[in-house]
C-alpha cells in the first residue's frame, strides 16, 4: 500500500571513495542501486523521483535534474522545490539501501507532531543523517541564502533551520555505501533478507 506522497532519491554524488558511480552499481537483483531504491520506494510513495546532474540510467524513472552547476545536496534540494509543486518530500541518498518502510513510517509519525518544523531528520547512534528525512518547502528561503553564501553544508543549514530529529537505536538501517567493503556488506545483508 502506498502510504506517502513524494520521495526523492539523491543519486548525483561523485562517489570518489567508491572509485566508481555507486548509483550505477548492481544491487539486490537490479542492474543498479538506483533502480533498486526506485522500485522499493515506488511501493511506499505515490511518486518517486531521482535527483541527478544528468540522466545516466538504463531505466526510465522520473528525474529532477540539478538547475545549478555546483554539485551538492543543497543544489539538489533547491532544484527539487523549484521543479515540483510539493510542500514536503522525503529525501534519501541512493547509497542507503537498508532504509525501509519501518524507518519511513516512524519519521512521518514523528513529523505529524512537528508540523511547524522545516525538516524532520533521522538521527542514528552515529549522528544525524541529513539525507534521510522529510524536507518542507519552508526551508527554501534559508537554503537559497546558504547557496548565495556558497555554503553547501546541509548540516549547517539544518542547524539554522527549524529542524527536529527522530532518534533511532540502531546504526544498521543507516549503512552508507561509501567504500567497496560497505557495498559488499550491504549485498550480503540484502540477500539474507530475500
Amino acid at each position: 500500500m502506498k502510504l506517502f506522497n513524494t520521495a526523492v532519491i539523491f543519486a548525483g554524488g561523485k562517489s570518489s571513495r567508491m572509485g566508481r558511480d555507486k548509483a550505477l552499481l548492481p544491487f539486490g537483483g537490479y542492474s543498479s542501486l538506483s533502480e533498486y531504491q526506485y522500485e522499493k520506494f515506488a511501493e511506499i510513495f505515490k511518486t518517486v523521483y531521482i535527483s541527478v546532474k544528468h540522466d545516466k540510467f538504463d531505466f526510465s524513472p522520473p528525474l529532477i535534474t540539478d538547475r545549478y552547476e555546483q554539485s551538492s545536496p543543497l543544489v539538489g534540494l533547491i532544484s527539487i522545490f523549484e521543479t515540483i509543486n510539493e510542500n514536503e518530500v522525503f529525501i534519501l541518498s541512493v547509497d542507503s539501501p537498508m532504509i525501509d518502510r519501518g524507518v519511513i513510517e516512524q519519521l512521518y509519525q514523528f513529523a505529524s507532531s512537528s508540523s511547524d518544523a522545516d525538516v524532520v531528520i533521522a538521527k542514528s547512534p552515529q549522528g544525524i543523517e541529513p539525507l534521510c528525512g522529510i524536507y518542507r518547502r519552508s526551508i527554501m528561503p534559508l537554503a537559497k541564502e546558504f547557496f548565495e553564501l556558497n555554503n553547501h553544508k546541509l548540516t549547517a543549514l539544518l542547524s539554522k533551520s527549524k529542524s527536529v530529529y527522530k532518534s533511532f537505536d540502531s546504526n544498521e538501517p543507516f549503512l552508507n555505501l561509501n567504500h567497496p567493503d560497505e557495498y559488499e556488506r550491504a549485498k550480503e545483508l540484502i540477500s539474507g533478507k530475500n
